[in-house]
């Protein structure tokens, strides 16, 4: 195993374009544990801490940047007021260790369906930055993952930074675990309100191939707001809206049964945790202090 350690960007576009089989390493969380365990001998790693904009970002203008390495604690501790659903999903990284090392471009370039940041990204809406020799091209998350543990990545590619919608309404992120962190989600479910757009986004982790949103769920709730004024009122939410958004997003799953779940469970967790966010995202758009009040 050759290991490629570039010190500038353009030293690391060329050397994956020189090796596209090489395999990125910036927190090394999922990719030394994989080597660890001998599941996967790559020929090539490609060292990319000392490229130092993959650490920062930029949140002038309506999107965050995010640089490709910034660590989970940076966005828990500085980016909680712009991206909330995705500093709630943050929190229940791993270990504090884990947190300080793991990232954003990481989890996308890992494309585990049970990834804790993609649910978050799906409702945020976001898009990667995927930059090659060849140029720039961003590709919208809900784009980027392609199967199990496979994304839309060119061979020659690697992720700069993914640009992030910031909130303009409340977000919520719910995970089912053994444990709310050190654990890999048996399921996973994000929501965003995104009241300028009168529109809602979702993402559900870990019941299906892929990262999903539960696209009819979102379409439903939305004009069921649109057509009781309560983008407007901000009145009570009626059980039978509540109950109908759960079931719709419990259908947008395609589970497997596995050690940590199986499809039945799945389905109905991410059911309750619909249910719940939604709640929890209502109440905070009526005002209400906590996480009740949300539904009639």
């Amino acid at each position: 195993m050759d290991f490629l350690r570039p010190a500038s960007w353009a030293e690391a576009l060329a050397a994956k374009a020189e090796h596209p089989s090489a395999v990125p390493l910036a927190g090394g969380t999922d990719v030394m544990v994989e080597i660890n365990f001998d599941h996967r001998r790559p020929e090539y790693l490609l060292d990319l801490q000392r490229i130092g904009e993959l650490h920062t970002w930029d949140a002038d203008g309506p999107d965050v940047r995010l640089g490709a390495a910034v660590p989970y604690t940076r966005i828990i501790d500085h980016l909680a007021d712009e991206l909330p659903g995705l500093a709630l999903a943050a929190r229940t990284v791993g270990s504090p260790q884990i947190r300080n090392r793991g990232s954003v471009g990481g989890n996308l370039g890992a494309a585990s369906p049970a990834g804790d940041s993609h649910p978050a990204l799906l409702a945020a809406g976001a898009e990667v930055e995927a930059e090659s020799v060849r140029g720039t091209r961003l590709i919208p998350v809900e784009e980027f993952y392609t199967g199990v543990k496979r994304n839309a990545l060119a061979p020659d590619e690697l992720i700069r930074a993914v640009r992030i919608r910031k909130a303009t309404g409340p977000q919520q992120f719910s995970k089912v675990g053994t444990r709310n962190a050190m654990v890999i989600a048996v399921c996973a479910f994000g929501i965003a309100l995104h009241p300028g757009s009168r529109t809602v986004r979702t993402g559900i982790g870990s019941a299906a191939p892929t990262p999903v949103r539960a696209r009819a769920a979102e379409e439903f709730l939305a004009a069921a707001l649109d057509d009781g004024r309560l983008w407007d009122t901000r009145g009570p939410l009626g059980p039978a809206v509540a109950g109908e958004f759960a079931e719709l997003a419990s259908g947008a799953c395609n589970p497997i049964d596995d050690v940590r779940g199986s499809a039945a469970y799945r389905r109905r967790a991410v059911g309750v945790m619909a249910r719940r966010t939604l709640g929890w995202v209502w109440g905070a758009y009526r005002g209400n202090e906590g996480r009740g009040a949300a539904c009639a």
